[in-house]
């Protein structure tokens, strides 16, 4: 009777196993007999550890499994894996190591080693020439610690931790250094480890003498605010599932089209893993470093004497930019040393310009990014250039003056200003751009014919010294809110408003009338609104244009300075001992909004300016971006000839006079008869055959045979 191999539990450890889970106490003797068996096939296998041995393998696991059941026969167990592994790290066999490396994660697991030790451990066993190991120690490093810190964060162990990983970044081994690094990332995108003290850590090793390490500090600090990229396709969540098309691949035949669409179908379920992750709103890294002035003096002074490759330059040069735009910096000597790239011919020019003007704002002297604006203008913005190449040094110049607008002088910006009558439109639209731009800054600046109709947003505005900020004791646009009743619209009742504006207003002509809730005293232009239907009545007025309305009715008050000042006291008052709502922030920003369209001229044409051409929502005064996105200066307007909709519209236009197909009838007159070509297709084949075989191309045997008879008859004719 042959016996069942299967129950005979010293030999299966599968079934010992989960045996013991269920009832420890009741096969202790077995497990000791396993754990006899585990210790003497230790010794032998530490005689020649380069060999793999599968008995010691499964005991191993067998071991770790139930550890958790006899702790106290095992409580040495894990230090045993752990000096096998220190001692034989180099030369042990890799499948064997791997094994212990699994062993001792399901410890930690059940909480029977501590963290510390485990990770020293690993962070040893990453000098090893094994590049699947590392992999898979590096993942266990960083999940460990997200579960660690998964409910709550254990600060002692969270700064012992940090401790170590900030010591192994100081490693003399490349590979423990950059993968120290390469932890502390991806715990700081996970968001386990986004702290200051990490931050400042990771910018230390920008200075690594260790390319590779350096590197991978750089793209953390540029990689920080990229943002992802949204052009998905509409169709992945129809995507079909990676087993499956992996499944027909292996099966079918092999073809470079399956592998293709199997490697694009890998990007796909990608870019909706990305899609489909939550955003992030936490501050860049650069917003934590202690000391920015100091990084970017270090980097700089290193840049100089940089011998890496030029993408390796570049990196760092896009780091101190941000640096300097994000922190506002004065790092003077940066101006010069970037001018010295800006050249059409320049490998990576339009990153420059990017981070020339990423790296200019308001404290900068404007003497200082003189250099840069001067090397724009000179080697790009000059008729010897293609116009893609003007085109973009424009819109570099308007990036960089938004940034720094005192470095523009007048007589250089009048002269660009020519450019928007250039035969090519990428220029012309570049040159326009750069006039709108100082039209909303300091239109002084500008030619008049350029600045465009003057409003009260710009009878606002003046040109800051350097250094020089707005302060304002009131909010700008509170003037159309209501004293009295601050939770009520002020559109709801013109009794309350007229109340507020002194119960009366006069026209041009002296006549009382009452004023609507949304007219302002200088936008009407002779144009009264009734409150009932919200249309405009229009009012006899006098044909001085110097007059305007004024609250007593005698005309005295004239010019826009006297209303401007009303205004702001009246901002003022309604400021004063109020708190705003949001409703109230809305009909502020629609006022701000309104006032960029309503003209300061009284002999402007009758119009009236709709709510529902103002956004109560928008916000009119655009934060100061503390990155230059590259699509700013590399936006050219291209002609119209080049879309393909233009040129297809120039082809259907030339076959409006065209027969469906073919050429139509070339005939002098209409009546005339036709050639001898088109009475030809209308002739019988039998009456054309002998025409057309002449114009049949002869064979290769037709030719040999042509040549032979008169080769033959030249030798005739020679005899004779």
């Amino acid at each position: 009777m042959s016996k069942r191999q299967n129950n005979q539990l010293p030999n299966n450890l599968p079934q010992l196993q989960n045996l013991i889970k269920r009832d420890p106490a009741s096969y202790k003797e077995e497990f000791l007999q396993q754990f006899r068996h585990f210790q003497s096939t230790l010794e032998v296998f530490e005689l020649t550890p380069d060999k793999f041995n599968t008995s010691l393998d499964e005991l191993v696991m067998f071991l770790a499994q139930v550890a958790k059941c006899y702790s106290e026969e095992l409580k040495e167990f894990p230090e045993t894996i752990v000096d096998a592994l220190k001692k034989h790290s180099t030369v042990i066999d890799a499948d064997m190591r791997l094994s212990f490396c699994r062993a001792l994660i399901l410890l930690r697991n059940k909480n029977l080693i501590s963290p510390a030790e485990i990770h020293q451990l690993f962070f040893q066993l990453l000098r090893c020439q094994d590049k699947s190991l590392r992999t898979f120690l590096k993942d266990n490093i960083i999940n460990d610690i997200k579960n660690i810190n998964a409910k709550h964060k254990d600060m002692k162990l969270n700064t012992t931790l940090q401790n170590f990983m900030y010591s192994m970044l100081r490693d003399s081994h490349a590979i423990a250094a950059k993968t120290s690094l390469e932890v502390m990332v991806a715990l700081y995108k996970k968001n386990v480890w986004r702290d200051e003290k990490t931050v400042n850590v990771m910018a230390t090793a920008c200075f690594s003498k260790v390319t590779k390490v350096m590197v991978t500090a750089l793209k953390f600090f540029l990689g920080s605010d990229e943002e992802e990229d949204d052009n998905e396709s509409d169709n992945e969540d129809e995507l079909p599932s990676l087993k499956s098309v992996a499944l027909a691949n292996r099966m079918n035949k092999k073809s470079k089209k399956r592998e293709k669409v199997l490697e694009n179908l890998k990007k796909a379920h990608i870019k909706k893993k990305k899609k489909d992750k939550a955003p992030s709103f936490n501050f860049s890294a650069l917003h934590l470093i202690h000391d920015p002035q100091d990084l970017a003096e270090k980097l700089f002074k290193k840049l100089e004497s940089l011998t890496e490759k030029f993408e390796v330059k570049l990196m760092m040069l896009e780091l101190v930019s941000r640096l300097i735009g994000t922190h506002e910096l004065q790092l003077l000597n940066f101006y010069p040393y970037i001018a010295r790239f800006l050249a059409p011919h320049q490998r990576e020019v339009i990153r420059l310009l990017q981070f020339s003007a990423q790296s200019c704002h308001e404290l900068v002297p404007p003497d200082a990014v003189e250099p840069v604006l001067k090397a724009i203008v000179n080697n790009f913005v000059t008729e010897r250039n293609s116009s893609e190449v003007m085109a973009i040094g424009l819109n570099a110049i308007r990036e960089l003056c938004a940034r720094c607008p005192l470095v523009m002088s007048e007589e250089l910006l009048r002269d660009l200003a020519e450019y928007k009558t250039y035969k090519d439109k990428a220029v012309m639209m570049a040159s326009k751009s750069l006039i709108m731009l100082f039209r909303n800054t300091y239109p002084e600046l500008l030619h008049k014919k350029d600045r465009g109709r003057p409003t009260e947003a710009m009878a606002s505005l003046g040109r800051k010294g350097y250094g020089e900020s707005d302060v304002f004791d009131h909010v700008p646009g509170a003037e159309v809110l209501n004293i009295d009743a601050p939770t009520e619209p002020a559109a709801s009742d013109g009794a309350k408003e007229s109340a507020n504006n002194g119960g009366k207003a006069t026209n041009r002509r002296g006549q009382k009338r009452k004023l609507d809730p949304s007219e302002e005293p200088d936008d009407s232009d002779g144009w009264e609104s009734d409150s009932s239907g919200g249309t405009w009545v229009e009012v006899a007025h006098s044909d001085s244009e110097d007059e305007i309305d004024g609250e007593d009715g005698d005309g005295e008050c004239k010019g826009d300075a006297v209303t401007l000042e009303e205004k702001a006291a009246k901002a003022q008052e309604v400021t004063v001992g109020r708190i705003l709502t949001d409703e109230d922030f809305k009909r502020i920003d629609a006022a701000q909004l309104k006032k960029q369209v309503t003209g300061v001229r009284k002999n402007s044409k009758k119009q009236k300016i709709g709510e529902s051409a103002v956004d109560p929502g928008a916000n009119h005064q655009a934060a100061r971006q503390e990155l230059v996105h590259l699509d700013n200066i590399e936006l050219i307007h291209g002609k119209k000839k080049n879309d393909k909709a233009a040129r297809m519209a120039s082809i259907m236009a030339g076959r409006e006079d065209r027969e469906k197909f073919g050429r139509g009838r070339m005939k002098k007159d209409e009546y005339a008869s036709k050639s001898n070509k088109q009475k030809e297709k209308k002739k019988n084949f039998s009456m054309m055959k002998h025409k057309i075989k002449k114009k049949v191309k002869r064979s290769f045997r037709d030719k040999q045979l042509d040549l032979k008879k008169r080769l033959m008859k030249q030798r005739k004719f020679s005899k004779m």
